[in-house]
C-alpha cells in the first residue's frame, strides 16, 4: 500500500449518503447552531458522505463555488429583527423540489423550523424523501421574555406539528427529549453535542489578553458568553457578580456575545468587560483566560458555551437543566443550582469565588469530562440516525426498538 494513502475507520458496510442539509444559520454567523451544523458538516464530510448544505445567503455573499468541499445551496433571506447579522430564510419549496427531483439526496435533515425549514419538509415529503430534523431551539420559551407569553401554545403546536411529520427528531439530551414528550413531540432520538477539546483548552490562558482587559493573575475574572438578549435570564448573572464583587472588590465580569441588551447591560454594569463577538483561537483564548463561568440561561436545549468553558478548565455554576444537568455533577466537577433558583446560584458562585483552590480543582474535573465529549463519537451516532431514517421510509418496521416509538 501507497504510504501516502490514509484508510479511514469506515464500517465495511457503511456506505456514502447523499445528506441535504437545511439550515437558516451558518457560519459566519456566530451562535450554537451555527457552530453545530458547521461541526455536523466538516464531521460527515470528512466521512466521506456527499453533502449538500441548503441555507440563506448571507448578505452580498457570492453564489457558492463548484470546487468546494462540499455543495452549497444559497436562498433568500432576510435579516432577523433585532439581530442584523442573522438571516432568516424565505419560503422556496418551489426550488427545493426542482432541485431534489432532478438528483435525489439519500435523506433529507433539517435543523431549524423557519420559513425555510417549512419549505424543505414539505419538498421532502412531495417527494417522499426520508426526512429528520433537529429540535434545537426553545422558541416557545423565548415568548415570555418578549411580552407574548400568549403565543407559547400557539408556538409549541407549530413545532410539535412540523417535528412530528419527520421521521425523527434529534435532541441533545434525555431531559429534553421526556419534556418534548410531554408535550407530544414523537419519534425523538438523543444525539448529545461534542467539543473540540484541542482548540478550548487551558494553555490559551493570556496574560497579555488580561493585562488588556485590565486585570492581575490574582484578579477573579467572572465570565459569560453568549446572546445579550432577554431570554439568556442576564439579570440573574448581574445579581450574581454583584454578590461576587461585595466580597472582592477587584472582580471583573467579562462578557462574550452581542445582541439587543448590550446597551442596558453597559448602563447596569459599566465596569464590565464587553468583547462582542469572537470566535475561534480568539475565543478559546477568551474562556481560558477567565477563572469562573456563571450561565444563568434556563432556555437552553443544550448550551454549548456550558461544555466549552468546561474544556477550558473553568468551573461552571449553572442551572439544573440542558447540558449542564447532563454534565456537571454539583460539587465535584462544577457547580448546580436548582432550577429556577436564583438565590442558590449567587451562593454558589460567591463561595466558589471565594476558594481559588477549589476553583482550580473543579476546573481541572470539568476538563476531564469536556474532553470525553468528543465529535466523533457524536458523528458517528447521527450517521447511525440518519441510516436508521434511510432504512425506515423502506420499511417502517426496520426502526422498531431503534427509534423511540411513537407516543
Amino acid at each position: 500500500m501507497d504510504p501516502a494513502i490514509v484508510v479511514d475507520h469506515f464500517a465495511a458496510d457503511r456506505r456514502s449518503l447523499r445528506v441535504a442539509l437545511v439550515t437558516e444559520t451558518f457560519p459566519p454567523e456566530v451562535n450554537g447552531v451555527a457552530r453545530t451544523m458547521a461541526r455536523v458538516v466538516d464531521g460527515l464530510h470528512a466521512r466521506h458522505h456527499d453533502i449538500q448544505l441548503v441555507r440563506p445567503r448571507q448578505g452580498a455573499e457570492a453564489p457558492s463555488d463548484p470546487a468546494e468541499r462540499f455543495q452549497q445551496v444559497l436562498t433568500h433571506g432576510l435579516p432577523v429583527p433585532k439581530y442584523p447579522n442573522l438571516r432568516m430564510g424565505l419560503p422556496a419549496k418551489r426550488a427545493l423540489t426542482r432541485l431534489w427531483a432532478t438528483r435525489r439526496p439519500d435523506v433529507v435533515h433539517i435543523a431549524t423550523e423557519g420559513p425555510l425549514g417549512w419549505s424543505a419538509l414539505r419538498a421532502a415529503m412531495h417527494l417522499k424523501l426520508p426526512v429528520c430534523s433537529d429540535f434545537r431551539t426553545n422558541f416557545h420559551a423565548y415568548s415570555q421574555h418578549y411580552g407574548v407569553g400568549w403565543l407559547k401554545s400557539p408556538i409549541v403546536a407549530y413545532l410539535r406539528g412540523f417535528h412530528n411529520r419527520t421521521g425523527c427528531t434529534v435532541v441533545p439530551t434525555d431531559a429534553l427529549r421526556r419534556d418534548l414528550e410531554r408535550l407530544g413531540f414523537r419519534h425523538l432520538v438523543v444525539v448529545t453535542r461534542g467539543v473540540d477539546a484541542r482548540l478550548f483548552d487551558p494553555v490559551r490562558r493570556s496574560a497579555a489578553l488580561r493585562e488588556q482587559w485590565g486585570v492581575s493573575e490574582s484578579d477573579l475574572v467572572v465570565a459569560c458568553v453568549g446572546r445579550l438578549a432577554a431570554e439568556k435570564n442576564l439579570g440573574v448573572l448581574l445579581n450574581t457578580f454583584e454578590a461576587i464583587r461585595a466580597a472582592q472588590p477587584r472582580a471583573r465580569l467579562l462578557l462574550v456575545g452581542d445582541g439587543p441588551m448590550r446597551g442596558q447591560l453597559q448602563a447596569q454594569c459599566p465596569q464590565a468587560i464587553f468583547a462582542g463577538q469572537r470566535g475561534g483561537e480568539d475565543l478559546a483564548a477568551h474562556y481560558a483566560s477567565a477563572d469562573l463561568f456563571v450561565f444563568p440561561s434556563l432556555t437552553e436545549t443544550f448550551g454549548n458555551v456550558t461544555t466549552e468553558a468546561m474544556a477550558s478548565g473553568l468551573p461552571v455554576v449553572a442551572f439544573d437543566c440542558a447540558g449542564a444537568a447532563q454534565l456537571i455533577e454539583s460539587g465535584r466537577n462544577g457547580m448546580l443550582a436548582d432550577r429556577g433558583d436564583p438565590a442558590m446560584m449567587i451562593r454558589q458562585a460567591v463561595a466558589l469565588a471565594a476558594d481559588r483552590s477549589l476553583c482550580r480543582l473543579i476546573g481541572e474535573r470539568a476538563r476531564l469530562t469536556a474532553c470525553a465529549q468528543d465529535w466523533d463519537g457524536v458523528i458517528t451516532r447521527f450517521e447511525g440516525v440518519l441510516e436508521q431514517v434511510i432504512a425506515a421510509q423502506a420499511d417502517p418496521l426496520t426502526l422498531k426498538g431503534a427509534l423511540p416509538a411513537p407516543g
